[in-house]
């Protein structure tokens, strides 16, 4: 088998991996406080890349930068936590989530005045009509965790393009670790001050919580550097997509979710519009890739 077939196999799993995440986070919220969860998961993976870590500094002049890449993980992942816990389905909510990788064109515009490409324009009016295909039903209704997660997907396309640009300068390693750290204790903070532990910790509900440090977060972050360092752009790209279809398929293994077919058209649209800018893009990059 190739390095690059290998590389491949292992962004898939990482997918796989994400994907599972949601089931390992939903059931572990069930058992225990939404951001006692949150702070444990993530605080604890940055104990775990910790070690990895100990030769590699972050220049004291960036350390502020760092520390607000951090704050924004952290209010990413405190809207996504929060929109699972809220959401009847883990599916739509994936769906959605997957925009943010369309509002990074955006961002990036007013962040650092980079126009979108003419491929980003061709494809948004398709994943306009897979969003509304997706959120509104008849008789027309909104969820309110469909907008938690619209805004937690345009939250994390600035975490995108602001860890993106501290990338370039710090360590990776180092950087995930803070950014982990921060995201950690804010969910603690906030748990501290707004939640009660009305349960005590079962076996099961610690069971999902160190899935989710271990395999959820760990694991699939040391997989998807392994993979990114070997696949082909090209491949990368249309992969690291198939997370929201994942996620559907779990869901209706574990939680027997079903989509009407409404929904589904939807998120395939979503895809679609995802899969056919991304693919663009890398054709514009030089052939070497």
């Amino acid at each position: 088998m190739t390095r690059q077939r290998q590389a491949d196999l292992l962004l898939v799993l990482t997918t796989l991996i994400a994907a599972c995440g949601w089931i390992f986070s939903r059931e572990a919220i069930s058992g225990m406080p939404v951001f006692a969860f949150l702070g444990l998961r993530f605080f604890g993976a940055a104990l775990v890349l910790l070690p990895f870590c100990l030769k590699q500094r972050i220049p004291l002049a960036k350390l502020r930068q760092v520390l607000i890449s951090g704050f924004w993980m952290a209010l990413n992942l405190c809207l996504w936590i929060w929109s699972v816990s809220t959401t009847p389905s883990l599916g739509e909510g994936a769906f959605i989530m997957s925009l943010s990788m369309l509002f990074v064109p955006l961002v990036a515009w007013a962040m650092m005045n980079t126009r979108p490409a003419r491929a980003y324009w061709e494809c948004l009016p398709v994943a306009i009509i897979g969003l509304a295909l997706l959120s509104l039903h008849t008789p027309i209704t909104f969820h309110p965790s469909q907008g938690w997660f619209l805004l937690t997907a345009f939250v994390q396309s600035i975490n995108f393009c602001y860890t993106s640009r501290c990338a370039r300068e710090v360590p990776l390693l180092p950087l995930t670790a803070v950014q982990l750290a921060v995201t950690g204790i804010a969910g603690l903070a906030i748990s501290a001050l707004f939640e009660a532990w009305t349960q005590p910790l079962t076996a099961a509900t610690g069971m999902w919580l160190v899935a989710s440090i271990f395999i959820a977060t760990s694991l699939r972050f040391a997989l998807q550097l392994q993979g990114q360092k070997y696949a082909a752009v090209a491949s990368a790209a249309i992969i690291m997509v198939l997370e929201p279809l994942l996620t559907v398929i779990a869901a209706s293994l574990w939680y027997g979710e079903r989509l009407p077919l409404q929904k589904i058209i939807g998120g395939v649209l979503i895809l679609l519009a995802q899969i056919w800018f991304r693919w663009r893009m890398v054709a514009r990059l030089p052939s070497k890739l």
